[in-house]
C-alpha cells in the first residue's frame, strides 16, 4: 500500500525527533555531594591570582577549600591523592559562550540562543540551558568546569546566567542567576560592496543607518532609566522591568564592539548612564587602551585565533591584543566563539602568554578575572581558603594542548566523572581497527 506524502513526512518527523531524544539521552550522572575530606598532594598549585605554590597541599571539606600550603601535611582523616609532579588549576571559566543553548548547529530544533526582535533585555538564557547536552562534559576534560551562559542577537540580547557543568536542571547548575544584560553596539560595516543587503549602499547611507540605530537604543534606555525610577508603575513594561536590574546594579552590562570609534562610543553611552560596563570583543582595544583604563573598563577578548581586523594590521595582532592590553594595566578576561569549542579555551590563554602575557596572568584571564566581572568572585576563580573546591589537576602545564591531560576534576568538592562523547567514540574505534 503506497504511503501518501502527508504520511511519509509525518514518520520522517517522527524518526527525526526520536533520533534527537536518543541522542540526547545523557549517560553521564552528576557526580555525589563531597562527603569525605580530600587532600591534594605535592603538586604545583596555579592559585589563579599570579601566586604559584610549588609543592603544595590543597585540603577541601564539604564542598569548600580548607587550606593551601607549600609542603603541607594531609589531615588524618583525609582522602589523600599523591600529585607529585603535576598541576592544580582552579577551574576554568568560560564567558559569553551559547554552551547548553545550542547542540547541533545544522538542527533548528537543537537551536535556541536568539530570539525575534531588536531589543530582548527580557529574555533569559538560564531556563533554556540543557544540562544533557553532550558537549559539556567534553569541556570539563580540558578544565573547563564553568561557563556564562549567554543570549545572542539584535541590539540587546538578554540575560546571561553563570553555571557549573555538572548538573541535573539549570537549577543545581547555576552559580550566578541574570548576571549581566548584553548589548552589541551598531557598528558600521568596513566594507564597500561584495553581496547582502550592504552591496549597493554608500558609506553614508551605513552611516545614516547605523546612526539611526544608536539614536534608537539611546531613546530606548532613556525610557528604561526613567521607568526604572517609578517605584509600582501603573502599567508594566516586560522589557523596561528587565532593565530595572541593570540600573539598579544587580546585573552589569556587557557591550560588544570593536572597532575603536564603536568602542569609545559604546562606553561614553554607558557612563552618561550612570553604568560600567565590560568591553567585549575590542579587537582595536589596544589603540584605546588609555581610555579604558581612565574609565576602568575590564575587556573579554574574544577569538584570539583569528585574522586581524584590518587589511593593514600586524597579522600577529590578535595573539598580541591581550598581552598588550594586560600590560596596560586592564583586566584581561580571555573568550572564544561558540559552544563545543569552548573546550579550547584553555588554549587561548596559552597563546596569549606566548605572545607577551605573563603565564600566570593569563591563568588569571580564564579564571580569577573572569569570576571578577561575572561577580562570582567571592566563591569562585582562584584556590583560597573559603571558596568552591571547584578545580583540576592536570599531568602537564594545562595552557598546552600537548600536556593538557585532565586527570581529575573536582566541582563544589565532587570528583566529577571525566568520560565524554569523544573518548567513547575514540575508545570504539580505537578498539575495533586494534583487533580487540
Amino acid at each position: 500500500m503506497k504511503r501518501s506524502i502527508i504520511t511519509t513526512y509525518m514518520l520522517s518527523l517522527v524518526l527525526t525527533a526520536s533520533g534527537l531524544q536518543a541522542f540526547a539521552q545523557a549517560n553521564i550522572s552528576p557526580a555525589k555531594k563531597q562527603d569525605r575530606t580530600i587532600a591534594i598532594t605535592g603538586a604545583t598549585i596555579h592559585v589563579g591570582n599570579g601566586t604559584v605554590v610549588q609543592n603544595g597541599t590543597i585540603v577541601f571539606s564539604n564542598g569548600k577549600i580548607v587550606s593551601v600550603t607549600p609542603n603541607g601535611q594531609a589531615p588524618q582523616d583525609a582522602s589523600v591523592i599523591s600529585a607529585s609532579g603535576k598541576h592544580i588549576y582552579p577551574g576554568f571559566i568560560a564567558p559569553v559562550t551559547n554552551l547548553g543553548l545550542t547542540e547541533i548547529e545544522a538542527v533548528k530544533a537543537t537551536i535556541d540562543f536568539r530570539e525575534i526582535g531588536t531589543y530582548n533585555p527580557h529574555v533569559r538564557s538560564l531556563i533554556a540551558y540543557n544540562t544533557d547536552s553532550k558537549v559539556q562534559p567534553t569541556l570539563r576534560s580540558n578544565g573547563v568546569l564553568m561557563a556564562q551562559v549567554t543570549p545572542q542577537g539584535g541590539v540587546l540580547a538578554g540575560s546571561s546566567s553563570v553555571v557549573q557543568l555538572d548538573a541535573w536542571n539549570w537549577e543545581d547548575a547555576v552559580l550566578r542567576a541574570d548576571d549581566a544584560i548584553h548589548l552589541n553596539w551598531p557598528q558600521t560595516p568596513r566594507f564597500r560592496g561584495g553581496f547582502g543587503r550592504f552591496a549597493q549602499q554608500s558609506p553614508e547611507a551605513l552611516q545614516e543607518a547605523t546612526n539611526k540605530s544608536i539614536d534608537e537604543l539611546k531613546a530606548f534606555f532613556a525610557e528604561a532609566k526613567a521607568y526604572a525610577e517609578i517605584a509600582k508603575p501603573e502599567v508594566t513594561n516586560t522589557r523596561f522591568e528587565a532593565m530595572r536590574r541593570l540600573f539598579n546594579g544587580q546585573e552589569k552590562l556587557f557591550v560588544t564592539a570593536d572597532s575603536q570609534k564603536d568602542i569609545v562610543a559604546a562606553i561614553r553611552f554607558a557612563k552618561g548612564m550612570g553604568l560600567n560596563p565590560v568591553l567585549v570583543g575590542g579587537d582595536e582595544a589596544y589603540l584605546v587602551a588609555n581610555f579604558l583604563k581612565e574609565n576602568n573598563v575590564a575587556v573579554v577578548v574574544k577569538q584570539p585565533h583569528s585574522l586581524p581586523a584590518n587589511n593593514d594590521d600586524d597579522v600577529n595582532m590578535p595573539y598580541k591584543n591581550a598581552a598588550r592590553l594586560a600590560n596596560a594595566g586592564l583586566t584581561v578576561v580571555l573568550s572564544i566563539e561558540g559552544y563545543w569549542q569552548q573546550r579550547n579555551l584553555p588554549f587561548m590563554a596559552g597563546t596569549a602568554a606566548a605572545w607577551g602575557m605573563d603565564r600566570e596572568k593569563a591563568v588569571s584571564a580564564v579564571t580569577l578575572n573572569t569570576a571578577k566581572i561575572l561577580g562570582i568572585d567571592k566563591t569562585a576563580g582562584s584556590l583560597e581558603a573559603g571558596k568552591d573546591a571547584t578545580l583540576f589537576v592536570s599531568a602537564g602545564d594545562a595552557l598546552d594542548m600537548k600536556t593538557n591531560k585532565v586527570e581529575k576534576a573536582f566541582i563544589q568538592g565532587r570528583d566529577i566523572n571525566l568520560d565524554n562523547l569523544h573518548k567513547q567514540l575514540d575508545k570504539k574505534f580505537s578498539d575495533k581497527y586494534s583487533g580487540k
